[in-house]
């Protein structure tokens, strides 16, 4: 009997055991299942060379980016096609779209009885922020030079335009692997979320809203500029011979001998710290995708090196699309919308995602922000041109990085739009392009009057 009733308990044990695996198993099914169909490499959603491979893409006025209902279609004009391969993904994996992956599930008919039951019919449709129409003046005003243009609404979130140079077109794809030229150095690579640069002086932005909060009487003083200053027993340079300059004035002509100065005042303790506080040197997430983080390294604070940092330069790197969001920052009163790529997704008739404006963290104080804007107005009245912005007011600063003897610097230039009714944020690079107002100043000038004209129709 005792054998008989051992045997009983631990096959009722057993039991227990299976039941509660199968409990766990069902419990699991239901909560995950659509993320178990939709696994990156899951050949239900995914070709074999990674690409999503289910239902419609389109950009914020319903045109069609890109369609694999049957194979994998993309927009039919061939600048399109250039301008968003690298949001898109092309056919062999070379270029992932991460943002697309994100939302597979979303993009999936898939339900616990049928499982993925809708895609032989195709109904998954994605629509971006991006304009298709901006993406490709974006692209011909860079005109074959390798470089970013992101602008965003920094009231809402939406990306308009995030274009990378150099692309190609995924119909007719180049061999880049046997290019002599150069001409497709990195075309794999998301230049707007996937690098860093140095900044140059569109960084000044950030030692200035450091400078008006933290130098009392900052307003009231005057630099000398004489083309060269020594600090801490090394030689600062500037591009200029300011003679004696006002704090406004060294801002808008980018004086380096000036922000040397400030830079020294502040001390490496109070860039850091407001370096950390603006966010640029972090990760930001948009749609799943992380962006490149940024650099801003004092831990040896020499005072070359604070000045150097101040300036822009020394170890200095930033992500375009996360300064971008700190230009929306500036606009909106010291808090911007995170930016977002994908409005909504769907599959057939149902509804499976709509995006939310989210805000960033706090950056600045209110009247800080407002500061900056009336500087940033000044530079592009009194230095840059207004011309270039003929519709509306435009706030900016422009950088000339420096990024190694014997190379052209790269063109930066970065701001926001201070209207209501176009609330945008933007950065301009263009790689070893030289001076940042000459030369990504008018791309952005061309890029946001397009973005105008688009937000005007609809």
């Amino acid at each position: 009997m005792n054998s008989i009733a051992k045997r009983t308990y631990f096959a009722m044990a057993l039991a227990c055991v299976l039941l509660f695996g199968l409990a766990t198993f069902l419990v699991r099914y239901v909560l995950y299942a659509g993320e178990w169909v939709t696994y990156p490499g899951s050949p239900h959603v995914y070709s074999t060379s990674g690409s999503l491979n289910i239902g419609t893409v389109t950009d914020r006025s319903g045109t069609v980016l890109l369609d694999t209902t049957d194979g994998r279609d993309y927009a039919k004009d061939a600048t399109v096609r250039k301008a968003t391969v690298h949001l898109l993904g092309d056919r062999e994996g070379n270029i992932p779209s991460v943002i697309l992956n994100r939302y597979a599930e979303k993009l999936v008919g898939f339900d616990l009885l049928n499982g993925t039951y809708s895609l032989a019919q195709g109904q998954g449709a994605c629509e971006l922020t991006i304009s298709a129409q901006v993406q490709s003046i974006a692209l011909q005003a860079l005109n074959g030079r390798k470089g970013t243009v992101g602008v965003y609404n920094y009231k809402t979130g939406e990306i308009l335009c995030a274009v990378s140079s150099p692309t190609y077109d995924p119909d007719n794809v180049p061999d880049i692997a046997n290019d002599t030229t150069g001409a497709y150095d990195g075309a794999y690579v998301n230049r707007f979320f996937n690098t860093s640069y140095t900044p140059g002086s569109i960084f000044k932005i950030l030692t200035t809203a450091a400078a008006i909060e933290t130098i009392p009487d900052i307003d009231e003083q005057t630099f000398t500029c004489n083309g060269t200053v020594i600090v801490g027993g090394e030689t600062i340079t500037c591009e200029g011979v300011h003679n004696s300059i006002s704090f406004k004035d060294a801002f808008a002509h980018s004086c380096n001998c000036a922000y040397a100065d400030i830079s020294t005042q502040l001390g490496a303790k109070t860039l850091t710290k407001y370096t950390e506080q603006a966010g640029v040197m972090d990760s930001l997430t948009v749609d799943g995708l992380h962006t490149a983080e940024g650099n801003f390294d004092l831990s040896d604070d020499s005072a070359n090196n604070v000045a150097w940092a101040g300036i822009g330069q020394h170890l200095d790197m930033i992500n375009p699309c996360q300064y971008m969001t700190f230009m929306g920052a500036i606009a909106n009163g010291g808090t911007a919308a995170e930016p977002y790529l994908v409005a909504s997704a769907r599959c057939g008739t149902d509804s499976r995602y709509t995006a939310d404006t989210k805000m960033t963290d706090r950056v600045m104080q209110t009247s800080t922000a407002a500061k900056l804007e009336e500087m940033m107005a000044y530079n592009v009245q009194n230095v840059y041109g207004a011309w270039n912005f003929p519709s509306v007011k435009v706030c900016a600063k422009s950088g000339t990085a420096e990024t190694g003897a014997g190379q052209t610097p790269n063109a930066m230039f970065a701001g926001f739009v201070a209207d209501e009714e176009y609330p945008l944020a933007f950065i301009v690079v263009v790689e070893n392009g030289g001076s940042g107002s000459a030369v990504a100043g008018p791309i952005a000038g061309t890029v946001l009057q397009a973005c105008i004209n688009v937000m005007d129709a609809e």
